[in-house]
């Protein structure tokens, strides 16, 4: 996109402002392909106008000045709202294809308004809700009353998926016949998998032919309840020990040499997490297996270790050309950023150190498509009892930005390719670019501005939980502003 070319909407028109539109100038603009200083017009919802190279406000919207060097309005003129970004990088507004956002039925952990404020304070434009709700969110007209439920809000958009098997019953497929890939995009059994291979295979070749993506949490249900006692004992030790899991582990060096535990948690995480690796490796294989054979395009979510990762390589590798969209895989902040020696309980684990290179070199070979949150956030009670999942939304940016771009492993473009452009394709949406026509959900971040997490209502968290292992860590990038559909909906009115 040249500058002359990005200074005309998709008509070739002149600007025509109008009293709702937004000029945001003197912005770092960066998305997937851009990394430049200019402005934005947005209008209508839309991006309407891009200016690249630019400093200072265009000139078709400087005033003229009179022979005494005023500049005084025309009568009525009503021109764009004027905001200046101080040099702040304005990016396409983050896309989560995975979080939990926990209603119906279990609205103590969060709820739709919670987790949206968070996800808005968090940068984040539009999620994926996964479906282990209470009930399980099975049809179309379920999922259709979350989304409308979300956009009344007004912070955010969010798909609701369903599950592939009706109830999580693990049998029944029938709800997949009539989806509408327009309101439901992806189906996703979440939370646990579809045990029986006929079935998987069954819900996928419905997929296939409803256009609908598959999300995979491949995790075979017999080896990980092999993995639940040596979970629990190491629970019970932490307990005994003074760091009970608590989803926060204090600060972090986002590496092994952070937090350490004790020997005889270690040895039981690390016995739970052998057993939790031949349950991804296998379900992964298996599963992409299955999508080869159904025609299904499957995305595979929280990839956590070295061999998952190869499969989803050489599923890509097989396919050639013809795996752009067939098969997809997404991986997590948390577990690009932190390894076993961090004592918190997730689903999956944290891993190894190698296992976590493995994520960051699949991020820098193309493997990895996306990173989603994984956002899952827990009373204080459920996480004492073990439950699997950290609160993410809100410092998951950050956490990206700190851990792979402040470390020179990519830069701010490719992140935002892995949180907006990607996701964005996967999904079909026209968002996740700075270009005329696009979507105007954009978020101002500033990348240098560091903070501490304090998962409080003083420290601006917005979930119900605080079940974060970040707490206390010292984070690089700080949201400043997030703007839906061109208005801005962060900071909170």
């Amino acid at each position: 996109m040249s500058p002359r070319a990005a200074a005309r909407g998709p008509d070739g028109g002149a600007p025509r402002p109008g009293s709702g539109d937004v000029l945001i100038v003197n912005a770092r603009l960066v998305d997937r392909d851009l990394d430049s200083p200019g402005a934005v017009l947005l209008r209508g919802g839309l991006i309407d106008l891009v200016w690249l190279g630019l400093k200072g406000i265009p000139a078709e919207f400087v005033p003229p000045r009179d022979a005494a060097g005023a500049s005084p309005a025309p009568a009525g003129a009503k021109g764009p709202l004027i905001l200046d970004a101080e040099g702040a990088a304005l990016m396409p507004s983050f896309i989560d294809l995975h979080a939990h956002f926990r209603d119906p039925g279990y609205t103590a952990k969060e709820d739709l308004e919670s987790a949206s404020r968070a996800a808005c304070a968090g940068g984040y434009g539009t999620v994926v809700l996964m479906a282990n709700t209470n009930p399980p969110c099975s049809d179309s007209a379920q999922a259709a009353q979350v989304r409308e439920r979300v956009a009344a809000l007004g912070l955010i958009d969010a798909f609701q998926a369903t599950s592939l098997t009706r109830g999580f019953d693990g049998t029944d497929t029938s709800a997949l016949d009539s989806l509408d890939p327009a309101v439901v995009p992806l189906a996703s059994e979440d939370g646990k998998e579809v045990a029986s291979s006929a079935v998987m295979l069954e819900a996928m070749r419905k997929c296939a032919l409803r256009n609908v993506i598959v999300s995979c949490h491949c995790e075979d249900p017999d080896l990980a309840a092999a993995a639940r006692p040596f979970r629990a004992k190491a629970l019970e030790q932490g307990s005994a020990a003074g760091f009970a899991d608590r989803g926060a582990a204090g600060s972090v060096d986002f590496v092994e040499s952070g937090t350490a535990v004790g020997g005889g948690v270690r040895d039981n995480l690390t016995a739970a997490e052998r057993l939790l690796r031949l349950a991804e490796d296998t379900l992964t294989v298996r599963n992409l297996a299955l999508a080869s054979e159904s025609g299904a395009r499957v995305h595979i979510a929280h990839v956590s270790t070295a061999g998952s990762l190869d499969a989803v390589r050489e599923a890509k590798r097989r396919l050639g050309s013809r795996a752009d969209g067939r098969v997809t895989c997404e991986v997590t902040p948390h577990h690009l950023a932190l390894t076993l020696a961090v004592p918190g309980i997730v689903n999956p684990p944290l891993r190894p150190a190698a296992d976590r290179e493995a994520l960051i070199e699949g991020i820098l070979d193309g493997t990895v498509d996306a990173i989603a949150t994984d956002h899952a956030p827990h009373t204080a009670a459920d996480k004492a009892l073990g439950a699997p999942g950290f609160s993410g939304i809100q410092t998951a940016f950050a956490v990206c930005n700190t851990v792979l771009v402040k470390t020179g492993r990519i830069n701010l473009s490719r992140l935002s390719a892995l949180m907006s452009a990607r996701p964005a394709e996967i999904l079909g949406l026209c968002r996740g670019l700075i270009r005329p026509g696009y979507a105007a959900d954009l978020v101002l971040v500033d990348p240098e501005r560091e903070w501490v997490v304090r998962p409080t209502a003083e420290g601006g968290w917005y979930s119900k939980s605080v079940n974060t292992p970040f707490a206390g860590s010292k984070l690089s990038g700080v949201v400043l502003s997030t703007f839906r559909q061109g208005r801005r909906v962060y900071p909170f009115k």
